[in-house]
């Protein structure tokens, strides 16, 4: 299992924009047999700053994710909302092991 957490901050004037358009993008991405879990995550005490986190299957998944429909209209609609560019970090997953996600 792979994890992927995306640390983004956005431009005040498109937070709204942003979060519709994340939230498409997730709900999509959940339909895809490699996704276990895509959360859109706004920090409470600065609205502009978000975190998605993903979880793949495999370390196959996430190349797949980036070639739908649904993300590169993500990318490209909100790549212009971006106050600076989004980092993204991998992680591998120790616990919960595999089993205990569905």
């Amino acid at each position: 299992m792979l994890i992927a957490i995306i640390n983004i901050h956005v431009k005040p004037e498109f937070v709204e924009a942003f979060k519709t358009a994340s939230l498409e993008n997730a709900r999509n991405s959940l339909q895809e047999a490699g996704i276990l879990r895509f959360d859109v995550l706004q920090q409470n005490d600065d609205p502009t700053r978000f975190v998605l986190y993903e979880v793949y299957r495999t370390e196959d998944d996430p190349p797949k994710h980036r070639e739908t429909a649904h993300y590169l209209k993500w990318r490209d609609t909100v790549t212009d909302m971006m106050a600076e560019p989004r980092v993204g970090i991998r992680y591998t997953n120790l616990f919960p092991d595999d089993a205990n996600w569905g």
